[in-house]
């Protein structure tokens, strides 16, 4: 059984296959879907899992109901805590609100409204922090120490990786012959999972990440061969400024064929074309991967592509591409 105290190590296939049948009652199978325009475009064939579609509005429900679902009654009695620049908070607020206990959250003073909106919504509390890691590291201490609160790391923790597997299980099952999947990369917890399964079920597909240039640490520390952690770096993919960590380096540096980084216009350039093409709701983190596919035509043209919608929780009074 995986606890606080497990690692990447402790991790095998069998847990993402615990882990989608523990946290199904709770999450969406999301879709795949296809856009003739952008596979012209980009001269890929492309299939996007559209997690903007999940429960709470992104992948991240995945690692956080598995994490919490996983817990005894005596782990959880004084509830769960984390912190998180949005996403993660608002999952882990939902799963907890779904087991009935507390949920105490440290996010950055600049997390887009619409994350903070929903945390409180699905229960969670929420502490304040500077937007940098360091500022998130030392105020959830206090907060975890005052409350006694189980901590669920958002990336860092193999029960979460082991539910963040789960879609690229579901992709797989219901897409075949892939050659490609590209997913956003911040801490890396969504390509660790995708690492964990498609290592274990398809070898043979191949695994890019994609980051923003201004958040490019995971590219750097790939190409050095060891962990760089940038403290708190500046872009409009606000859910992709934290560092890899030990367990989620573990992955990267095994399985990822590279990790590929866009400009912040073209971030922007791929969520406009998304919305008005596509006509979904993503936030700017997940358009980084189109941008990558668009911006790199001699990996990807010709293949057939997974593309991970990682989610769609934006402030719509603060679009990036709105001035002003």
């Amino acid at each position: 059984m995986l606890d606080i105290n497990s690692t990447s190590l402790d991790l095998s296939i069998d847990d993402v296959r615990v882990a989608h049948a523990r946290i199904k009652p709770y999450i969406h199978n999301t879709p795949v879907l296809t856009s003739s325009f952008l596979d012209n475009i980009s001269g890929a064939t492309m299939f996007f899992k559209c997690e903007n579609f999940q429960k709470a509005g992104a992948f991240k429900v995945r690692g956080a109901s598995n994490a919490v679902f996983g817990l005894t009654d005596e782990q959880v009695k004084n509830g769960v805590a984390t912190h998180s620049s949005g996403n993660h908070a608002l999952s882990l607020s939902y799963a907890a609100g779904r087991r009935g206990i507390p949920c105490h959250v440290v996010m950055p003073r600049t997390a887009p409204q619409a994350k903070k909106d929903a945390v409180t919504g699905y229960g969670g509390i929420i502490t304040e922090c500077e937007p940098s890691t360091t500022s998130r590291e030392a105020v959830f201490a206090e907060v975890a120490a005052k409350t006694g609160a189980e901590f669920v790391h958002p990336y860092n923790d193999p029960r979460v990786i082991a539910g963040q597997g789960t879609c690229s299980l579901e992709l797989i099952e219901e897409i075949t012959d892939l050659d490609i999947i590209v997913a956003p990369i911040g801490g890396g917890g969504m390509i660790s999972g995708t690492c964990l399964t498609l290592s274990n079920l398809a070898p043979h597909i191949k695994i890019y990440a994609a980051e923003p240039e201004q958040a490019d640490d995971a590219a750097r520390s790939f190409k050095a061969g060891h962990i760089i952690a940038d403290d708190a770096p500046v872009t409009v993919a606000d859910g992709l400024k934290v560092p890899l960590k030990e367990n989620t380096w573990h992955f990267v540096s095994q399985f990822v064929e590279d990790v590929l980084t866009a400009s912040e216009q073209e971030i922007i350039d791929a969520m406009k074309l998304t919305w008005q093409r596509m006509k979904i709701v993503m936030e700017p983190s997940c358009a980084v991967p189109l941008a990558v596919i668009l911006k790199n035509p001699d990996i990807f043209a010709g293949k057939r592509v997974g593309v991970i919608v990682t989610g769609g929780n934006v402030d719509m009074d603060k679009l990036p591409w709105i001035k002003g």
